[in-house]
């Protein structure tokens, strides 16, 4: 083996998932390698006993929303998504500290807590014209290397209930600094589908605007029972129809949980061959996605943070493992293999979405993990201890909660 890529880092004395017997991890131009290139000089550095595991994906996070690190906000309760939606414009009002700035404060906290790629939604309104685009993008620039981000154009006010949102989302979509287009909820909050087909409407925009311009589409479903399975099983038809399979995400999909037995190995099924993929931010023990059976018929899930101190909710901490408890929480996880299964979901399910190699921590994989005082990986769950040290393609990037990067 010999050297091209100078940056050949050896990790010292870790424990590879919670392993007993510590190793070494051997970084060489960003990959992870069995062992040292011929005449390389690497850098060492020291795990000290620490288990070393995978870093983790964000599958679906607002940042342009946050008002993280800003003065406390206080929030007036709200009871309808409309309630939600004027409460976003009036905090976007309310904050002095540009978009760009903010997200960047956030999703380099977010580095600190072992993410290594965010989905990253950003309204496109007439309140805020394309400023969540442009401003994720120059973010995006500043943690090239770091983190990976891809940007979702989400038309949160609708695209049929709001005018003048739809020719924003087209205007985002040939921009080019865009990943996904988003929708919502065709069928309840973006005007409904009656004798007009407004429903139909939107998803046919946001499907001819992802074949049209390449792009991957993103869907926010709310709505439970027919009204979120219908548009459901139409975003399959559609995504088999127009050779998107595997470019198609519907996120909460809250009509889902509460299917089981056959119904639910059904839509399964039908999810898993048309090539859908689902997120869930295991909101609650009644709305949180049932990703084992899901996965299990071949549909792709990923676990997201959603919103982050935004006036939707006062919480969120943009902290994927964090996340992990939180799913393991909600999904009653009891043994050790069901903490894993909620570990790897935020690893590896987020990946598998966006289209990422798995950080395996094998030879080859991304040299990209991070590594935790602790006794195995259900502990770790359970206990979520500090992130020691997070690496990127071979390179620390943040030590003891600072952003290196």
């Amino acid at each position: 083996m010999s050297i091209d890529d100078p940056r050949v880092t050896v990790f010292r004395d870790v424990r590879p998932h919670g392993a007993a017997q510590p190793v070494d991890l051997i970084a060489v131009g960003g990959l992870l390698a069995d062992r040292v290139p011929d005449g390389a000089v690497p850098e060492v550095v020291d795990g000290g006993g620490r288990i070393a595991l995978p870093t983790l994906v964000d599958a679906h996070i607002h940042p342009d929303k946050t008002a993280w690190g800003e003065p406390w906000y206080s929030r007036r309760p709200a009871g309808s998504l409309p309630d939600y939606v004027q409460g976003d414009v009036d905090l976007y009002r309310h904050q002095g500290t540009p978009l760009a700035e903010r997200a960047h404060r956030l999703l380099a906290h977010a580095v600190t807590r072992g993410a290594r790629a965010v989905r990253a939604h950003v309204d496109v309104a007439p309140a805020y014209g394309l400023a969540g685009v442009t401003g994720l993008a120059e973010v995006r620039e500043r943690l090239a290397g770091v983190l990976d981000v891809q940007i979702v154009a989400f038309p949160q006010h609708g695209v049929r209930r709001t005018p003048g949102a739809g020719e924003l989302l087209a205007e985002a979509a040939a921009g080019g600094l865009i990943d996904a287009v988003g929708g919502i909820d065709p069928e309840g909050f973006d005007a409904g589908r009656g004798a007009d087909g407004e429903g139909a409407a939107q998803l046919d925009q946001v499907f001819d605007l992802a074949a049209r311009h390449g792009l991957q589409l993103d869907v926010h479903l709310h709505d439970r029972g027919e009204r979120g399975l219908g548009p459901l099983r139409e975003i399959a038809a559609r995504t088999r129809a127009s050779g998107l399979a595997g470019r198609v995400v519907v996120s909460h999909a809250f009509c889902v949980p509460e299917l089981s037995g056959a119904p639910l190995a059904e839509l399964a099924a039908l999810l898993g061959e048309a090539g859908v993929g689902l997120t869930t931010v295991a909101p609650s023990a009644h709305q949180v996605l049932p990703f084992r059976e899901l996965q299990a018929h071949g549909v792709r899930v990923g676990l997201g943070s959603d919103g982050v101190r935004d006036s939707w909710s006062p919480f969120g901490n943009a902290d994927m493992l964090h996340r992990a408890h939180l799913l393991g929480w909600t999904t009653d996880a009891r043994t050790d293999e069901q903490l894993a299964e909620c570990f790897a979901l935020a690893a590896h399910g987020g990946a598998d979405l966006l289209d990422l190699p798995r950080a395996t921590l094998e030879p080859g994989s991304p040299a990209d993990f991070m590594l935790l005082a602790g006794e195995c990986l259900p502990q770790i769950v359970v206990d979520l201890p500090p992130r020691d040290l997070v690496v990127r393609a071979g390179r620390v990037v943040a030590r003891e909660g600072r952003f290196t990067g």
